[in-house]
């Protein structure tokens, strides 16, 4: 539900803010619309995710160790050109709005820079290794570009607490198939086109089609619309700087956010190689894709169920709680038994599905959190700061995967010796293991709830019917 008044609402000549709706929801066809943007989204991040220090190690050629440091670099700049993106965004103004026109600008050069990133180039070794360095850079930095604006237009195509969890949840599951589609159909494209170097490329080529189609109809149709900005000043930079400092929801969710990602990462990312080398069923990598993405569909239909009978942080804790369960019998499982290492992979992917949908809409929660405090609104900036720490996670894992291989002992191509295997089990399921422990600990000190939120959106139409009356005065 979007509450509104119709009236200005006007704090410190910083911003001021127009409540828009009245009580009307997201018809299915705008949560469509909104949802499928991050399909396209997910073509992009599942393909890094998953398949790029793969294709870095056995078809680019590179040393785990360089790759390693192409990941720490590129993942580095990208998270710190998130705040400075966010600080844009809250500063855009166009007859498009705020947010969209990133959404139509962007995926053409976002298109690009991904094919480039899976090209092996006809260099010698040393400029290999820099156009690794500088295609990966670029593309986290366009990424940003488009990301960013996408995510924050979450709050303000509504404003009501259930409802961000219905449609975040929609959004997830078209993430989902954006990733299924990765996962499952990445390996055989690569081989229709013709395998190796040449086959990457054609493929990133066809996702980066689809996801430039996908995202140009999230722009047609949404509206910025729940809020307005009605006053001509914009955010400065000391003012997006109070907006998150004192925002310790934010914070929170943030932390959730970062161990969520980095449960993900570790348990996606080494899933490749255990299959290979630890279980020796390379064959299986797709189908154990499609497995652990699927099974998630029904754990995302469950959130905002739980969300309303638990709460965001409670449904958060459930999800954990599963995740740990999974995390142990994957570990405990042998890897000849094939059933069972599907299985308790499953479990352990449901018990993401919590945080990877409540993670965006408590995010959204904290802006008016955020609003309420300082009297400034600024959706760019909370989810860029959100973001170069979920990026800086994603950074960190990354780098820290690849690091962990080359300490473990693997060489690509190679039979990998006792080590490198119990290395990659501990990677697999211990990691994910710990993260969800920590995951659980942290979403205890959550506090914005449903009925603190609704008392915030409150608070703050009555200071609009205040400001109102001021100027009619």
């Amino acid at each position: 539900m979007r509450i509104g008044t119709g009236l200005e609402f006007a704090h410190t000549g910083v911003t001021s803010t127009t409540f828009k709706g009245g009580d009307d929801l997201l018809s299915q066809r705008q949560q469509f619309d909104y949802a499928v943007g991050d399909m396209g989204i997910n073509l992009y991040f599942m393909s890094a995710m998953t398949y790029l220090l793969f294709f870095y190690t056995d078809v680019y050629g590179l040393s785990a160790e360089i790759a390693a440091g192409v990941f720490l670099v590129a993942r580095i700049v990208d998270a710190i050109t998130d705040p400075i993106m966010g600080f844009i965004a809250d500063r855009t103004r166009t007859r498009w709005g705020k947010f969209r026109p990133y959404v139509l600008f962007g995926p053409v050069p976002l298109a690009v820079i991904a094919v480039a990133t899976f090209t092996v180039p006809d260099f010698d070794e040393v400029g290999q290794i820099i156009w690794a360095y500088v295609t990966y850079t670029l593309f986290g930095v366009i990424y940003t570009v488009v990301t960013i604006p996408y995510a924050a237009l979450s709050a303000v195509i509504s404003n009501d607490y259930q409802e961000r969890s219905g449609f975040t949840s929609v959004r997830m599951m078209f993430a989902l198939a954006g990733g299924t589609i990765v996962s499952v159909g990445m390996l055989p494209l690569v081989d229709v086109f013709g395998g190796e170097a040449i086959g990457f490329q054609w493929t990133m080529i066809v996702f980066g089609v689809m996801a430039t189609l996908l995202l140009w109809l999230t722009f047609r149709g949404t509206e910025e619309g729940a809020f307005q900005d009605v006053t001509t000043s914009k955010v400065s930079f000391r003012d997006s700087v109070r907006v998150v400092v004192a925002n310790v929801p934010l914070w929170i969710t943030i932390a959730l956010f970062c161990l969520g990602m980095l449960a993900f990462t570790f348990r996606f990312s080494t899933a490749p190689f255990y299959f290979k080398y630890s279980m020796g069923r390379e064959d299986l990598i797709p189908l154990y894709m499609l497995v652990t993405l699927a099974v998630m569909f029904p754990g995302l239909l469950a959130v905002p169920w739980l969300s309303r009978t638990y709460g965001k942080a409670g449904a958060v804790r459930v999800g954990a709680l599963i995740a740990m369960v999974g995390a142990v019998g994957f570990y405990y499982t042998p890897v000849s038994d094939v059933w069972l290492v599907f299985v308790w992979g499953s479990v352990l992917a449901i018990g993401g599905s919590p945080i990877m949908v409540l993670g965006w809409a408590m995010l959204a929660d904290t802006v008016e959190h955020g609003e309420v405090q300082t009297g400034i609104r600024a959706e760019g900036v909370v989810f860029s700061t959100a973001s170069f720490f979920q990026k800086l996670a994603k950074a960190i894992a990354g780098s820290g995967i690849a690091a962990m291989l080359a300490w473990f002992g693997f060489v690509a191509n190679q039979e990998q010796s006792q080590e490198t295997v119990a290395g990659l089990l501990f990677m697999i399921a211990v990691c994910p293991l710990l993260f969800n422990a920590l995951l659980f600990l942290v979403s205890l000190a959550h506090r914005l709830d449903g009925r603190r939120h609704a008392e915030i959106v409150r608070d703050l139409s009555e200071r609009a019917i205040v400001s109102q009356g001021d100027h009619s005065n």
